[in-house]
C-alpha cells in the first residue's frame, strides 16, 4: 500500500497564479519554441488515416488560423463555436482562439438542430468552426442565429457555398502571429451545462481555470509520469481518453492538461469499442488514461486477460459515475492499474479524487479534496456537516491558506441570478449529496436535484422535457433515470398525452425520433411510459423524485423476482 502523503502535499501546496496567463502559450507556444519536434497529437481514425503532429506544426497551423479568424472579423471576447470531433484541427482551433483573446465554445457533434441553435443564439457566437458532417445542421439554424457570420468547414466543403473551407482559409495566411496578452482572470472557454429545469446554462471559464485543474490532473494520473519530489526525472507519458473534447471531461481533463505538460495525446476519430481501446493503448504506448466507468465495464466484459496486450498503462482516472467494486477490482487485479476516481463540475472541475501513488484510496469512495482545494459537506444554511452526516458537496472559493482557488468559473453567461444561486457565501454548491469521514474522504449519496448520469453523459431533464412538449401529442412530460446494470441509468420519459391522442408503439417511436432529431442521441428517452397525470407539488412543480423512486422500486422488485 502506498504511503499516505496527503497531509504533506496539502500543507505544503500554495497556488502560484501569474497575473498574465494564456492557455495557448502554456499549452503550445512555449513547447513550439523549446521542443518543436516533440509529438503533440497522435491522430488515428476509422477511415484508416493515421499521422503525427508536432508542437511546431500545431503552432504554425494555429498562427494561420488566428490570422484567418481576424480576417473574418473575430475579435477579443467574441465567442467562436467549435463543432469538431477528436482531431488535430480541434486542438488547432483552441490554440488559435486563445491567441486572439476570443472565447472558445466547444459543441458536441451529437447535438441536433435545437440544441445547437439555443447555444449559438444565447452565446452570440460570431463564427463556427465545424466538421463537414455537422454542416447540414448548422446550415439549418444559421438563419436564426443573427450573430453567426460565417462557418469555417473542416473536411469536404460544397462548391459555390457561403462557407469557408479550412484549407483555403489557412493557406491564404502567414504562419507567424503575435498573440495578444491575456490576464489569468480573462474569459477563455464557454461550456454549456444541462440543468434540471429550463435551458442549459453557459459556464464561462477563465484562463486560470486550467491552472486550477492541474493538481487534480497530475494526482489522478499518479503525477503524470513524473515524481513530484524529483522533477528532474524524464517522462515518456502518452495520454488517451475517449471523452469528447467538446465536454469538460475531454477538454479540461485530457486535451489541455496533456498539452500543458508538453506530452502527446492520442486523438481517435471514431466510435468507442473495447477492442479498439486495447488496440489504441497498445499501438501508441499509452501510459495514462481517462476512461468512463461505462467504458471500463465494456472492456472488463470483453477482455478477461488484458495483460496479454502488453500495455504500458501506469495510471487510470475515471469519472462521471461510480466505478463500483467489480470494476475497481478488475482494474487493480486484471489490468494491473488501480483506478483513481475523480469528481468535479464544469464550474469548478477536478476538485476531489484519489491518487494511488501518494495516498491509499478507499474503494467506492469519491476520494479527498485535491491539493489547493477546500471541499466540505454542508447543510442548507451553509454550515459544515459533522462526519457521517449527509449534506451537499461544496467547494470553497478559497483554499486552506485563505488564497483564492483558481479553478472557479467566472459565472453563468448572461445569468447573474443562476450564478448567485450557485453560492452560499464563499461555498459553491455542486448539487451532489455525500457524507464524509473524519479524514475528509467523501462518500457519494446521490443528486440533490434531478440531473443524472446515463452512460457517463450528464442528463438535464428540462431540455428533453421541453423538446417533448413541442410535439403535438404531448401535454406534459417528466424525465427521470431508470436504473440499468450496464449504463448506470437509462433516460425514461413519463408522458401525459394531449386530448385526441392515444398511446401506442408507433407514438413511442415517433416521440423518440422527435427528440433524436433535435437533441443529442444520448438524450432521447430509451423508454416512454404514458401516464394520466404527473405527480405535482401544491405550487405546480413536477415531483420527479416520486417518479425516480417508482423506477428504483421497480428495479428492486425485478431483481428480487425469481
Amino acid at each position: 500500500m502506498a504511503e499516505d502523503r496527503y497531509e504533506q502535499l496539502h500543507g505544503a501546496f500554495r497556488w502560484q497564479v501569474p497575473r498574465d496567463f494564456n492557455i495557448a502559450e502554456a499549452c503550445c507556444g512555449r513547447w513550439a519554441r523549446d521542443t518543436p519536434n516533440a509529438t503533440a497529437i497522435h491522430f488515428d481514425s476509422e477511415s484508416g488515416c493515421r499521422t503525427h503532429y508536432s508542437y511546431a506544426q500545431l503552432q504554425r497551423a494555429a498562427n494561420r488560423l488566428s490570422n484567418a479568424l481576424l480576417d473574418q472579423g473575430v475579435r477579443r471576447g467574441h465567442r467562436v463555436a467549435i463543432v469538431l470531433p477528436q482531431r488535430f484541427e480541434t486542438a488547432v482551433a483552441h490554440i488559435a482562439i486563445q491567441q486572439i483573446g476570443a472565447v472558445a465554445m466547444p459543441l458536441s457533434m451529437l447535438f441536433g438542430a435545437e440544441a445547437l441553435e439555443y447555444r449559438l443564439q444565447d452565446s452570440g457566437a460570431v463564427l463556427a468552426i465545424a466538421a463537414c458532417e455537422a454542416l447540414p445542421t448548422l446550415r439549418e439554424v444559421k438563419a436564426r442565429c443573427p450573430a453567426l457570420r460565417r462557418i469555417l468547414v473542416v473536411g469536404e466543403c460544397p462548391v459555390d457555398c457561403d462557407e469557408l473551407p479550412w484549407m483555403q482559409a489557412l493557406q491564404a495566411e502567414e504562419a507567424r502571429f503575435k498573440p495578444v496578452a491575456t490576464q489569468a482572470d480573462d474569459p477563455a472557454i464557454l461550456i454549456y451545462t444541462s440543468g434540471t429545469t429550463g435551458n442549459p446554462k453557459g459556464a464561462l471559464i477563465p484562463q486560470r481555470a486550467l491552472i486550477g485543474n492541474l493538481t487534480g490532473f497530475v494526482a489522478s494520473q499518479n503525477w503524470f509520469g513524473f515524481d513530484p519530489f524529483d522533477a528532474s526525472k524524464p517522462s515518456d507519458a502518452v495520454f488517451w481518453s475517449p471523452a469528447d473534447w467538446a465536454w469538460t471531461g475531454g477538454l479540461m481533463d485530457a486535451l489541455l492538461p496533456t498539452l500543458y505538460f508538453g506530452r502527446p495525446i492520442v486523438a481517435w476519430q471514431g466510435r468507442f469499442s473495447a477492442a479498439k481501446a486495447f488496440e489504441l493503448m497498445a499501438a501508441y504506448g499509452v501510459t495514462h488514461a481517462f476512461l468512463f466507468p461505462t467504458a471500463l465495464k465494456a472492456m472488463m466484459k470483453a477482455e478477461p486477460r488484458p495483460k496479454r496486450h502488453a500495455l504500458k498503462l501506469r495510471a487510470l482516472m475515471s469519472a462521471g459515475e461510480a466505478v463500483g467494486d467489480a470494476v475497481f477490482s478488475w482494474c487493480r487485479d486484471a489490468l494491473g492499474v488501480p483506478v483513481n476516481e475523480m469528481f468535479g463540475q464544469t464550474e469548478m472541475n477536478y476538485v476531489v479524487g484519489n491518487c494511488q501513488a501518494l495516498w491509499p484510496a478507499k474503494p467506492g469512495s469519491m476520494g479527498r479534496a485535491y491539493p489547493g482545494h477546500r471541499v466540505a459537506v454542508i447543510n442548507d444554511e451553509g454550515r459544515e456537516c459533522a462526519p457521517g452526516e449527509t449534506g451537499e458537496v461544496a467547494v470553497n472559493a478559497r483554499d486552506r491558506h485563505g488564497d483564492p482557488d483558481p479553478v472557479f468559473f467566472l459565472g453563468y453567461w448572461n445569468n447573474e441570478a443562476a450564478t448567485k444561486a450557485k453560492f452560499t457565501g464563499e461555498w459553491c454548491r455542486t448539487g451532489d449529496l455525500a457524507r464524509s469521514d473524519r479524514d475528509g474522504t467523501l462518500w457519494y449519496e446521490g443528486r440533490a436535484d434531478d440531473v443524472f448520469k446515463a452512460a457517463g453523459y450528464r442528463i438535464g431533464p428540462g431540455e428533453i422535457e421541453n423538446c417533448l412538449l413541442k410535439h403535438a401529442a404531448v401535454a406534459n412530460a417528466a424525465v427521470v433515470p431508470k436504473p440499468d446494470a450496464e449504463r448506470g441509468a437509462l433516460v425514461k420519459a413519463y408522458v401525459v398525452l394531449a386530448d385526441g391522442h392515444a398511446g401506442s408503439t408507433a407514438l413511442v417511436e415517433a416521440l423518440q425520433a422527435h427528440v433524436k432529431a433535435r437533441l443529442a442521441p444520448y438524450e432521447y428517452p430509451k423508454e416512454i411510459e404514458f401516464i394520466d397525470a404527473l405527480p405535482m407539488t401544491t405550487t405546480g412543480k413536477v415531483q420527479r423524485r416520486v417518479l425516480r423512486l417508482r423506477e428504483q422500486e421497480r428495479a428492486t422488485a425485478g431483481a428480487a423476482s425469481p
